[in-house]
């Protein structure tokens, strides 16, 4: 069975539907309790102040979306799979609609005027950058991706293409579907490492993302 709605997940799911039917312009902690159907007590008992509410809510998502993209990393079956799944999970959150609703939400003008939600953007690049590193270090070793020479600095590159075409998604500015985008991106990002489709790239790699 599933675990009861606590009152830290009402007011957090109460946010976002306000958030949401604001196009997330500024909504009151009052606002917020309203729709959740709590008091000022409940919410102090959780958050100090709206940021901090704001900032849970980043980091629930943040979380969960890496769990998405290691749980993916170290199911692939190579390097470059596990590089693409990378991509296309980033990319996933900005093509389905109701993902992108919250996406909206969380790159909105109320949430990035949170005080700490900088440093929370920041830990979240800096652990898809880690990820992507073990991914490229392991294609590197095993001959996948032979022009990999520092993983993390390579990794921040990768993480900054997949940035550009997300947010020109979320902007509506870009060029192509998010779908046509990831492919794209994994396709470029891939040759600039050097990777070229082989029997021998084709290697059983969960095992090793795993060490």
């Amino acid at each position: 069975m599933p675990e009861p709605t606590t009152e830290r997940d009402r007011i957090i799911d109460a946010a976002y539907r306000c958030l949401q039917e604001t196009d997330g312009a500024t909504v009151s902690v009052a606002d917020i309790l309203a729709v959740a159907g709590l008091g000022t007590r409940a919410f102090y008992r959780h958050f100090g102040s709206k940021d901090d509410l704001v900032l849970a809510m980043f980091r629930r998502d943040s979380e969960r979306v890496i769990a998405e993209l290691e749980s993916a990393a170290a199911a692939a079956a190579s390097p470059a799979e596990a590089l693409r799944g990378y991509v296309s999970g980033m990319m996933r959150l900005v093509s389905d609609r109701r993902r992108m609703r919250r996406v909206l939400v969380m790159t909105s003008d109320e949430a990035r005027r949170a005080r700490g939600y900088g440093a929370e953007l920041r830990r979240s690049q800096a652990t898809q950058e880690a990820t992507v590193a073990r991914i490229l270090a392991q294609g590197r070793d095993d001959g996948t991706f032979p022009l990999v020479r520092d993983a993390r600095a390579d990794a921040r590159s990768i993480r900054a293409a997949v940035g550009q075409a997300f947010d020109e998604q979320v902007a509506g500015m870009a060029p192509v579907t998010a779908d046509e985008a990831a492919e794209e991106v994994a396709d470029f990002v891939l040759r600039a490492i050097g990777y070229s489709a082989s029997p021998a790239a084709d290697v059983l790699y969960s095992d090793a993302f795993d060490t």
